[in-house]
């Protein structure tokens, strides 16, 4: 199932005299929560997602800002690697990563080959099994050392709510992760009146039991300025009625790991 348009950046092959370009909202060159150590984050422009507490809307347009090259990216992260350690390395996050497909193929395979760990940030919504998009998936999973996933909401009628789209293929490409031996963090942020109910993350808990190589699962609670900018959230009621989600830690805890 296709939830997602992937044709509005058309495929990209790299030639002699035509680099595969990336368009980059922004660069973090000491990142330490994307990924395994410390991390040079490329947080790439593009998103189809309209998340309802989204901190970052600034990054949903595609086909614009800092347009860079794999090897723009990599000459300016190489001046940091001395901090990365035996963990770090680069991430590609966004924005939704997935969008530029073509990009972060070109970078992670010249960072692989530089012996630089990879690290994809993903919200999976782009992800289609239909050819060609899903064959340079492929292609980027043998050059990604590790992957975040965020699952926005467990429940797909409800996901749709909040984020504007069902979450069936995001779940597909998790299934293909997990059977496929791709390491992977799972994220979950905790919005009130909208994923911080205990059948949810009882559902989300039982679901992530069923999978491999997951690592690590993050939940992160909403910040009261993440959606300031976005009115038609910003000033509901639901915002205003907003608090911190209940007991993060052993809540979680409890609900998802029994």
């Amino acid at each position: 199932m296709r939830l997602f348009d992937t044709t509005t950046l058309p495929p990209q092959e790299e030639t002699s005299d035509k680099p595969v370009i990336g368009y980059v909202h922004s660069i973090e060159s000491f990142g330490s929560v994307d990924g395994p150590g410390i991390r040079y984050i490329a947080f790439l422009q593009g998103c189809r997602m309209r998340c309802e507490y989204c901190h970052n809307p600034d990054t949903w347009n595609i086909g614009v800002g800092e347009e860079m090259t794999a090897e723009d990216i990599l000459d300016d992260a190489m001046r940091y690697k001395s901090f990365w350690g035996e963990t770090g390395g680069i991430t590609c996050s966004g924005g939704e990563s997935l969008i530029q497909i073509d990009f972060i193929i070109d970078l992670f395979t010249k960072a692989k080959a530089m012996g630089i760990t990879t690290c994809l940030d993903t919200s999976g919504g782009p992800f289609t099994r239909d050819e060609p998009w899903f064959s340079k998936f492929e292609q980027l999973m043998a050059v990604t050392d590790i992957s975040l996933v965020d699952i926005k909401h467990i429940n797909s009628d409800e996901h749709r709510k909040l984020t504007g789209f069902g979450n069936e293929n995001i779940l597909d490409m998790i299934q293909y992760m997990s059977s496929h031996d791709c390491d992977m963090w799972i994220r979950h942020v905790l919005v009130p009146t909208r994923t911080d109910f205990d059948v949810y993350l009882a559902q989300l808990g039982d679901y992530i039991k069923t999978l491999h190589n997951v690592q690590k699962l993050k939940f992160c609670h909403i910040t009261r300025w993440g959606s300031i900018s976005i009115t038609n959230w910003a000033s509901s009621t639901h915002w205003k009625a907003f608090k911190r989600p209940r007991l993060i830690g052993l809540r979680t805890r409890r609900i998802c790991y029994t």
